[in-house]
């Protein structure tokens, strides 16, 4: 007797990673709609058109499954600013604001996505909170990468610092968001870019002398 069995092409083991990546779209989509607090198991499992004993099957509770579906979104978006950034012509603050025009259009045009990123996580337990802290260290990091490749990623390695700055970027998103998208992105982006400079050598005004 074989260890895994095939059927229709796949593994076992394909049919549960198929059946969780199910899950997390699905937890996305409920958290973003209902919020956290007020979806259920049974709400995430009708979404992601499974049933509850194919959900145990990856997941212990509901929190877990949290933690996971934020883990996705941070996974993504941060691999899509990283390209956003690698993409960019200009000096180092150039390649911060497109990076920046990437993170908040991405907001926008994910608004659940956006609301498990931003809201949806905070709070719920501690567990939950070290998985946050870990990804906002993770965007602070990119972020003094970005602005200061020169400078070992930021002429201060103060952790509190990069925290206080990415804190900053993401406060602009809820108060952007929360006010209906109606600021400008070039002006969100620029209030963005401003604060990220202090992870910059030398403070340089991101708009004096250019275009925005």
């Amino acid at each position: 007797m074989v260890d895994r069995r095939l059927y229709r092409g796949s593994s076992a083991e394909e049919r549960r990673a198929q059946r969780r990546e199910q899950f997390l779209e699905a937890a996305i989509r409920v958290y973003g709609e209902q919020g956290y607090r007020h979806a259920t198991v049974k709400a995430v499992c009708e979404a992601a058109g499974l049933t509850e004993r194919y959900f145990y099957e990856s997941f212990s509770n509901s929190e877990e499954l949290l933690v996971a579906s934020f883990q996705a979104v941070t996974d993504f978006l941060l691999e899509e600013l990283e390209k956003a950034s690698a993409s960019a012509s200009g000096d180092a603050i150039e390649r911060t604001r497109t990076m920046l025009q990437a993170y908040y259009e991405a907001l926008k045009d994910s608004p659940q996505s956006a609301r498990v990123f931003l809201v949806e996580i905070s709070g719920v337990s501690p567990e939950v909170d070290r998985a946050f802290v870990a990804a906002l260290e993770a965007f602070g990091a990119l972020l003094a990468r970005t602005i200061s490749p020169h400078e070992g990623g930021g002429t201060t390695d103060d952790p509190l610092l990069r925290a206080g700055v990415v804190g900053g970027v993401l406060h602009i998103a809820l108060n952007w968001i929360l006010g209906g998208y109606t600021r400008p992105i070039r002006e969100v982006v620029n209030a963005a870019l401003r604060l990220c400079l202090v992870l910059a050598p030398g403070g340089r005004n991101p708009t004096r002398g250019r275009s925005v």
